[in-house]
């Protein structure tokens, strides 16, 4: 399948964060988000690219990566602002150029990605329609639900999840549960705005395959961005014209 303009990349990133600048910093060199843009252009499927932001640096550098700019509006860009209100501002902009079938959600401040997955989460979703969304998902077994504890009001721990019965302290007993990896979201566009979608990520709609990886690395700190390149290394990822 050649390049289709119908298949879309949008890359999401705010301006305010603890690690000041953090998806434009240098990773081998190269801005952050510049190593998500490049995994993204070199896809066999995405046709169109935009980047959803309200932080200048962070737009000009996807910009000058091949991306189309859109402004964020400020009440989509605080600290509590959901994501998928910000992907579902955009998705209006964008299709009002043309119609979206698919839409490759990236985040900008994740560099732990190649054209493979990407390529594989949208051939997920065109294999099977009846897909909303194909999410890199990785397995966290020692931080499973149910060996998670909430604290109540004398300051106690209690099970944050409840079972009907005992739960075992092997982790192989513990029945599959996966993370979202954040790296990306391949996803239906029709299913962007379902009403009901899965929550906290309503975006995704109802019917969400994940893709199975050892997860991704989400740049929070300095430590997060070493650790980036590493994995930039390990898996040989090609680099940016820059």
């Amino acid at each position: 399948m050649q390049k289709d303009t119908r298949i879309v990349a949008l890359m999401i990133g705010r301006g305010g964060s603890s690690l000041p600048g953090k998806n434009v910093l240098p990773v081998h060199d190269v801005p952050l988000l510049v190593w998500a843009a490049a995994a993204a252009k070199r896809s066999r499927y995405i046709g169109r690219y935009y980047v959803s932001s309200d932080d200048d640096e962070i737009l000009a550098t996807a910009a000058r990566a091949g991306y189309v700019p859109i402004r964020r509006p400020a009440e989509l860009s605080t600290a509590t602002a959901q994501s998928t209100d910000a992907v579902r501002h955009a998705m209006a902009i964008i299709e009002a150029e043309e119609p979206a079938d698919i839409v490759v959600v990236q985040h900008a401040n994740v560099g732990t990605i190649t054209e493979n997955i990407i390529d594989d989460c949208i051939e997920g979703l065109i294999k099977d329609p009846s897909l909303s969304a194909v999410v890199p998902s990785h397995e966290k077994a020692e931080y499973h639900p149910y060996r998670g504890k909430r604290v109540d009001k004398e300051g106690l721990m209690l099970p944050f999840v409840a079972t009907e019965g005992p739960v075992s302290a092997n982790r192989q007993d513990l029945p599959v549960c996966l993370y979202f990896d954040h790296s990306i979201w391949a996803i239906r566009s029709q299913a962007i705005n379902d009403p009901n979608g899965q929550g906290p990520w309503p975006c995704m709609g109802q019917r969400i395959k994940p893709y199975l990886t050892e997860g991704c690395l989400d740049v929070h700190d300095l430590e997060d961005l070493k650790k980036t390149e590493d994995w930039i290394l390990h898996h040989k990822v090609a680099r940016p014209e820059w």
